[in-house]
C-alpha cells in the first residue's frame, strides 16, 4: 500500500510494498506512483489516479504489472481511493492498494484480456441495488465506444434505440426476481452510429445481487445478413428479369426486336452504360441500333476479317473478350488508339453472337463508363444471352425468307383487281398483318355467272405462311370451278368442302359465298363461319347473318344451307374477313357497328368506301384483312 499526493508523488510506502518491489522506502518515496509499473501500464495507472481525485472510483479494478528490482514482472490488482487533503496541503491525495493475484486468477485475467483485446466483446456487471454498471476487467474497446465514462444503467439506457428500451426494461424487471438476462437490442455509440448488441448475463444473489455477463457487438453480422438478403433479392429480381427478357428473345419476330433487347433492355442487368450490336449481312457489318451508329462507328473494323480490331478478332475466333481498362484494350489492339480519344467508356465486353454450328452472326458490345470487372457469372450469362440472340436471329431470317416466299405466292394467286362488271361496281382491298412477319390465307374473288348473276367470295384459310397461301389458291380455284357449273351457292360450298377433306391435307377455312341476281334484286348466300354481310345506304346500315355451316375442310359430310333475301335499292354491301371487325381487344358487334357507320357514310362510292374501311380497321392490324365492297349500278 502507498499514499500519494495530488500530483501522484509517493509520500509513504508500507513494508509489504517495499518487500514486493525489492527497493528501500527511500527509493520509492518522491516518485510518481504510476511509474512503478511497466511503461505499457503507465496510462492506466494515471487514469486510476485521476479518477480517485475526482471521486469517481468503482470496480472492477485494473490489473497492472509492477517491475521489481530484480527485473521480474508482478501482476497486481490496483485500487485507488481518494484521501482528503490535510490542513496546509495543496489538494487531496490518494491511497493505492495493490493485491497480488493468485496464479489461477492471473491466468484467467490474461486469457480474458487476450480474448477481449481483438474481440467486439465486453464483460460487465450490474449492481441491481444501486444500478451501477461496470466492466469486470477494466474498460474495454467496446465499452469505451458504447458508454464512454457512463457507469450507470440509466446512462446506458439513454443511448438505446427508443424502440428497444421498453423491452430491455421489462427483461431487467425479471432479473430483479432472480432470473438470468438475455436480449438483442440496438444502441447508439459515442459518435452516434447504431450498433446491434447481444447481451446475456447470469443472476448472482447475495446481499448485493447483481448480473454478471457479456455483451457482443453483432453489427457486422447484422450488416452481413442484410447485405446477403439484399443480394438475394437483387439476384431474384435479376433472375426474373433475365427470364422475361429471354422469353422476349424467343418470341422476337424481327432483327430490330433482337438487337434492341441486346443493346438496350439487357444493359441494366450488367450495369452497362451503352450497348451496340454489329451483325453480318452479306459480308457487310451493320450497326444497331440505327440511331447510335455514329457513336458506335469506332466498333466497325471496316473489313470484318481484320483481326487487328477487337470486333474482327471476335468474329474470326468467336471468343469472348473483356477489357477492364483502356490500357488493357490498347495493349492488345493498339489500332483503336485514335478512336478511344473520342469516347468516354473505360471497360468493354465483346461477345460473339453465333447460331447453329457456331456460325458467327455478329458481335454484341457492352460498354461501361467506369472500370468494371466482369465476374465469371456475368460472363457466362452474356454468352448464354448472345447464344439465344443468335438462335433468334437465325429463326427470324428463316421466317423472313419463308414469309417473303409466301407473300409472293399469295400475291400471284390473289387478283389485284376484280373483273369489270357492267351491272356491278366492286372494290377490294387486302391488308397484311402488322404483327411481325406474317402472311395469312385471306382471299376474295368475284365470279361472272350465267345470266345477270355475279358470285362474290371472301374467305380466311387457317394458318400462316406458304402452306396457308397455297391452300388459299386451291380453295379459290375450287370455288371458281364449282361456281361455273352449279347455280346453288350451298352446293358450291359443299363440293369445295368435299374436295378439301378428300385431299387428306389438314386445311380448313372460313368463307362466305354470295350470289347477286341483278335482274331480280335477290341475294343468295351459303356461309361457313365468316362474319355477316353489312348492307348500307346513305341513311343507315343493317347486318345480315346468313345461316352458317362449319368451316370447309372440317367435316366431309357437312351441308351448307342457302339463305335468301332481297337487295334493298341503292344498297352497298360489304363482305370481309374477321381481321377487319374482331380481335382480342374488339368484339365483333362493336367492329361491325364501326364499319357499318363508315360504309353508310361512303355508300355511294365503293372505292372510297373500301379505302375508308382499310384506313379505319377498327380491330387493329394484328391479322390479315380482306375487304370486298359491291354496289349495283
Amino acid at each position: 500500500m502507498l499514499v500519494a499526493d495530488h500530483a501522484g508523488s509517493v509520500l509513504v510506502a508500507n513494508q509489504a510494498l517495499t518487500a514486493l518491489l525489492g527497493h528501500p522506502s527511500s527509493e520509492i518515496t518522491g516518485r510518481p506512483w504510476p511509474e512503478l509499473f511497466i511503461p505499457d501500464d503507465h496510462g492506466r495507472a494515471w487514469e486510476q489516479h485521476n479518477r480517485a481525485l475526482r471521486g469517481t472510483v468503482s470496480g472492477p479494478w485494473p490489473d497492472l504489472t509492477l517491475r521489481t528490482a530484480q527485473g521480474r514482472s508482478q501482476r497486481t490488482v490496483v485500487q485507488a481511493h481518494p484521501l482528503p487533503a490535510a490542513p496546509g496541503e495543496d489538494g487531496p491525495g490518494v491511497v493505492v492498494q495493490m493485491s497480488v493475484a493468485s496464479r489461477d486468477e492471473e491466468t484467467l485475467r490474461i486469457v480474458t484480456e487476450l480474448r477481449l483485446r481483438e474481440a467486439d466483446t465486453a464483460l460487465w456487471s450490474l449492481d441491481l441495488t444501486t444500478g451501477e454498471l461496470s466492466e469486470l476487467f477494466g474498460p474495454s474497446p467496446l465499452g469505451r465506444m458504447l458508454a464512454g465514462e457512463s457507469c450507470t444503467l440509466e446512462d446506458c439506457l439513454a443511448r438505446v434505440h427508443r424502440d428497444d428500451v421498453a423491452r430491455l426494461r421489462d427483461a431487467l424487471e425479471t432479473s430483479y426476481q432472480g432470473r438470468d438476462y438475455e436480449q438483442r437490442f440496438r444502441m447508439f455509440d459515442q459518435v452516434g452510429d447504431e450498433r446491434w448488441l447481444y447481451a446475456r448475463a447470469t443472476h448472482v444473489g447475495g446481499e448485493r445481487p447483481r448480473l454478471v455477463g457479456v455483451v457482443d457487438d453483432m453489427t457486422e453480422h447484422v450488416q452481413l445478413v442484410r447485405r446477403l438478403a439484399d443480394r438475394r433479392r437483387i439476384e431474384a429480381a435479376q433472375g426474373r428479369q433475365v427470364n422475361e427478357l429471354a422469353a422476349k428473345l424467343v418470341s422476337a419476330t424481327t432483327v430490330q426486336e433482337v438487337t434492341d433487347l441486346l443493346s438496350k433492355e439487357f444493359m441494366p442487368i450488367f450495369g452497362g452504360d451503352g450497348g451496340h450490336v454489329l451483325l453480318l449481312d452479306q459480308d457487310e457489318l451493320q450497326i444497331y441500333p440505327a440511331d447510335t451508329r455514329d457513336a458506335g462507328r469506332w466498333l466497325h473494323p471496316g473489313e470484318h476479317r481484320d483481326v487487328s480490331h477487337p470486333t474482327g478478332a471476335v468474329l474470326q475466333d468467336r471468343q469472348l473478350r473483356f477489357f477492364e481498362s483502356r490500357s488493357e484494350l490498347l495493349e492488345r489492339f493498339p489500332a483503336v488508339e485514335g478512336a478511344l480519344r473520342r469516347i468516354g467508356s473505360h471497360s468493354w465486353a465483346f461477345v460473339p453472337v453465333f447460331g447453329d454450328a457456331k456460325v458467327a452472326l455478329g458481335v454484341w458490345v457492352v460498354a461501361w463508363t467506369q472500370p468494371h470487372h466482369a465476374t465469371p457469372d456475368e460472363r457466362a450469362l452474356m454468352l448464354t444471352l448472345a447464344g439465344l440472340a443468335g438462335q433468334a436471329l437465325q429463326r427470324v431470317n428463316r421466317q423472313r425468307a419463308e414469309l417473303e416466299l409466301a407473300d409472293a405466292v399469295q400475291r400471284r394467286m390473289l387478283p389485284p383487281q376484280p373483273p369489270d362488271f357492267s351491272e356491278l361496281d366492286v372494290a377490294v382491298r387486302y391488308l397484311p398483318a402488322r404483327a411481325g412477319w406474317r402472311v395469312c390465307g385471306d382471299f376474295y374473288d368475284a365470279i361472272r355467272l350465267p345470266g345477270r348473276r355475279i358470285g362474290l367470295v371472301v374467305g380466311d384459310v387457317q394458318g400462316h405462311g406458304v402452306e396457308a397461301a397455297a391452300a388459299m389458291g386451291q380453295i379459290r380455284m375450287a370455288f371458281r370451278a364449282y361456281a361455273s357449273n352449279q347455280s346453288d351457292p350451298g352446293t358450291v360450298l359443299t363440293e369445295t368442302n368435299r374436295l378439301l377433306t378428300e385431299t387428306g391435307e389438314i386445311v380448313f377455312a372460313t368463307c362466305g359465298y354470295l350470289v347477286i341476281d341483278v335482274d331480280l334484286g335477290q341475294l343468295q348466300a351459303a356461309w361457313a363461319g365468316q362474319p355477316p354481310v353489312v348492307l348500307a345506304t346513305t341513311s343507315g346500315f343493317e347486318v345480315w347473318e346468313p345461316e352458317t355451316g362449319p368451316p370447309v375442310g372440317v367435316d366431309a359430310e357437312a351441308k351448307y344451307p342457302v339463305s335468301s333475301r332481297s337487295l334493298p335499292s341503292g344498297s352497298t354491301l360489304l363482305m370481309c374477313s374477321d381481321g377487319l371487325v374482331e380481335s382480342a381487344e374488339v368484339n365483333m358487334d362493336d367492329g361491325l357497328a364501326a364499319v357499318g357507320n363508315e360504309l353508310s357514310a361512303k355508300a355511294a362510292d365503293v372505292h372510297s368506301a373500301a379505302t375508308a374501311l382499310a384506313d379505319l380497321a377498327p380491330a387493329g392490324r394484328g391479322d390479315d384483312i380482306a375487304i370486298l365492297v359491291a354496289r349495283v349500278r
